[in-house]
């Protein structure tokens, strides 16, 4: 589909559905201003200066629908470089439905679920790694994760990709030179060890950008965290400190969490999925057996593991089970209810544990400090806005990688330049793909499927 031929127009709402104090019907497209000015009574849409806002009422025929604010943007100094219309309405679901089938039925089309955002991609203005950023922007869970999606979203990595494919292009430049005017018998000799120090320069400016990837994607998808423990040393409690809210039931009663129990907290920036697991003991309780195989399963699958031991009691058979089952995880053992009298072998433990009361909120702060320790290095500075964060360009890149080990591999066993430039030139068609320059219209059409309707 030609998202820029003329009388193309789409509409959609573009805030969430629900009660709220406005929402907005947006309008792109050639006849935007047209059809908005047919329902709209108020100024002369099409003769008011753009990125103005102009008060009136829309209308169905006769019947008035909403009190408005309406926003004229004209090309192509907008979101899609082409003329856009913002309905303002109240926040109701119903008044906002029937205002956007009033444009429906006056020739706008119903947007596709991230075409909006599309378009501004087809019509220039942006790149495929900057819309990614967009929805990446809207998913974001931390502060940290939006603003790398911000600087993202003007363009840092986009820049840092096409300077990189811009080295690779003149290096091939190069080579095709000196095989199509060899100057000295030597050539191929000299055109070998050029590749040579080139291919070493872009891996390790890719090996550096990956290695940005294991932080980038925690930021973006959360660590995958499991709470577990045997049942009543704290773990509902602990998750309950960590969320600042009581979401999961608390009492003295051994067993009370009977399942998985997944919410999202912010830890110092980083996005915790918590899940809070039953306690892991045996059982001839059918529904807790269920909740403990959960558990298990969990365990095995999760980043990051917070081991809750009582610090009130001796260690336990289950206790040390626990221990040996996540000893190759990464995790962080946790003594807690220190409030109380300390029972626990604290010297038959592993270096490193955390004393913490989750009742009295005591020492969580060392736990936010010991997560960045173990997976940021102590540093969660999200000002480098070149941090690999998406799984497809992570991939990406990876694939580029491997490109230029061929490429290195064909060089070492003295292959042909003119073969050995094959695989150089897959690594530039790869990291295209991050941009779009080199992105096949199928990939397109896939990833603005998974826009939010109205972005």
């Amino acid at each position: 589909m030609t998202l820029t031929q003329e009388f193309d127009t789409i509409a959609a709402i573009s805030t969430p559905l629900g009660e709220g104090a406005i929402s907005i019907v947006r309008l792109s497209g050639a006849n935007a201003l047209k059809i908005a000015g047919e329902v709209f009574r108020g100024k002369n849409l099409e003769e008011v200066a753009s990125h103005t806002i102009n008060y009136g009422h829309v209308f169905d025929q006769d019947t008035l629908l909403d009190e408005v604010m309406v926003s004229v943007m004209r090309a192509p100094k907008t979101f899609t470089r082409e003329d856009i219309v913002e309905i303002n309405t109240h926040g109701g679901i119903a008044v906002t439905q029937e205002i956007l089938q009033v444009l429906l039925r006056h020739g706008a089309r119903l947007a596709e679920p991230g075409e909006f955002t599309k378009r501004a991609f087809l019509n220039g203005r942006m790149d495929l790694a900057q819309a990614e950023s967009v929805m990446d922007l809207i998913r974001a869970k931390t502060d940290k994760a939006a603003n790398i999606a911000v600087k993202q979203l003007n363009g840092s990595l986009s820049v840092l990709i096409n300077s990189i494919r811009q080295e690779i292009l003149e290096a091939l430049a190069q080579v095709e030179v000196n095989i199509d005017y060899p100057e000295y018998d030597d050539v191929e000799t000299m055109t070998s060890q050029m590749l040579i120090e080139k291919t070493a320069h872009f891996q390790a400016l890719l090996t550096h950008l990956l290695a940005t990837a294991k932080r980038g994607k925690i930021l973006r998808e959360g660590l995958k965290t499991a709470i577990i423990g045997r049942p009543n040393v704290g773990k509902s409690s602990l998750l309950n400190q960590l969320l600042r809210e009581e979401k999961a039931i608390v009492t003295d009663i051994a067993g009370t969490t009977r399942d998985v129990i997944t919410e999202f907290a912010n830890i110092g920036g980083v996005p915790l999925e918590l899940i809070d697991t039953a306690g892991i003991r045996e059982t001839e309780d059918i529904v807790e057996k269920i909740g403990v195989e959960r558990s298990v399963k969990t365990l095995k699958e999760a980043d990051l593991i917070l081991l809750v031991l009582d610090a009130s009691s001796a260690l336990t058979k289950k206790d040390v089970e626990l221990l040996k089952l996540s000893t190759s995880s990464h995790r962080i053992i946790l003594l807690n209810k220190t409030d109380l009298p300390e029972k626990i072998e604290w010297n038959q433990l592993p270096e490193g544990f955390i004393r913490i009361s989750a009742l009295n909120n005591e020492n969580l702060d060392a736990v936010e400090e010991k997560i960045n320790a173990l997976f940021f290095a102590g540093s969660m500075d999200a000002k480098d806005a070149t941090v690999l964060s998406n799984a497809r360009h992570i991939g990406l890149v990876e694939k580029a990688l491997a490109a230029l080990t061929e490429a290195n591999a064909g060089l070492a066993a003295g292959l042909p330049v003119d073969l050995v430039q094959v695989d150089i030139t897959r690594c530039w068609q790869i990291l295209g793909e991050i941009t779009g320059e080199a992105a096949p219209d199928e990939l397109i059409t896939q990833l603005f499927s998974q826009f939010c309707l109205g972005k």
